[in-house]
């Protein structure tokens, strides 16, 4: 039987890593938000609907066959069928193919207006912000003498001066639309501004504009995200609005206000003709505000550091 043998206490032990539990590895906070999103039910559910949405919208008229603007008065006023959909209006068009013709149009109206908003806002609010003093003084106080202006009068105003169509309903929204923004960046900026990070830069002689792109905004995006989910379902709104007043676009092109205003006069006897974009309207808004309720939650600190 060969002798034991016992460990040479000179010779070198080789330590075994330790590996430590993915659920406790450290996290960046995009990805510990884009977590917290994952987890969130009502957050997925927005999602899905607005994913829903907008590939209906792409996809959507090319699927009934038929044409936004093409009438045909022998099938005016048709109930939903297996022919059409969404039933017909008084002209014959078929409701479905127009209902996504007028998502497109919505839809583009509410995300070109928010990011205006956003460009506005961030430029107004950052410079503000960055530069202090009697300049920041004078450019809030001139933001909220807009802000106290009332926001659907101006902009209905605006629209009978300068007439119907998208590019108008973009403009017009965004001459007061882009104040909130300013403010939620300048709030930003007062207190990232005061950051090591940013004092060496401005001690390295960097400009203005490298500080607020390169410096401030990437760590302020959090707000802005959330105030911009939050800002296109009120531009959907408000073209929306516009639109069954008869300041938006015009025949034949379909929007959702369209298409709501010419339902109510069939309310009584052709329901479909009102419900349908009223439905799709009430839906789009409700996905975003879910995600925007979400990300709210999901990027606050002080909402993460209470789940911890």
């Amino acid at each position: 039987m060969p002798p034991a043998t016992t460990p040479d206490i000179d010779s070198p032990i080789e330590a075994t890593p330790l590996k430590m539990p993915s659920s406790h590895l450290p996290h960046s906070f995009w990805q510990n938000a884009l977590h917290r999103l994952k987890r969130d039910k009502a957050a997925l559910c927005g999602l899905a609907l607005l994913a829903l949405i907008c590939a209906a919208a792409c996809l959507g008229p090319y699927l009934s066959g038929q044409t936004y603007f093409e009438t045909h008065l022998p099938m005016k006023n048709q109930a939903p069928s297996a022919q059409f959909w969404f039933g017909t209006d008084d002209l014959g068009r078929d409701i479905f193919t127009r209902v996504w013709y007028g998502a497109r149009i919505s839809l583009f109206v509410g995300f070109s207006a928010a990011l205006l908003d956003l460009l506005i806002g961030v430029l107004w609010g950052g410079f503000a912000g960055l530069l202090g003093g009697r300049i920041d003084e004078l450019m809030m106080r001139g933001a909220d003498l807009l802000f106290g202006l009332p926001y659907l009068l101006i902009v209905i105003l605006l629209m009978v001066v300068w007439g119907s169509g998208l590019f108008p309903i973009i403009v017009a929204m965004s001459v007061l639309g882009w104040i909130p923004m300013a403010r939620i960046m300048r709030g930003q900026v007062m207190q990232l501004k005061q950051r090591e990070y940013v004092q060496a830069a401005q001690a390295l002689g960097a400009g203005l504009p490298r500080i607020l792109f390169r410096h401030i905004l990437p760590n302020a995006l959090g707000p802005l995200i959330v105030t911009l989910t939050l800002t296109i379902p009120s531009a959907i709104f408000t073209e929306a609005f516009l639109s069954f007043l008869g300041l938006g676009v015009q025949a034949p092109i379909a929007s959702w206000g369209t298409m709501a205003s010419d339902g109510v006069a069939a309310m009584q006897y052709y329901p479909w003709r009102l419900f349908f974009p009223a439905f799709f309207i009430s839906t789009t808004i409700l996905a975003f505000n879910l995600i925007g309720d979400s990300l709210r939650d999901a990027l606050d600190p002080r909402t993460r550091q209470a789940s911890v």
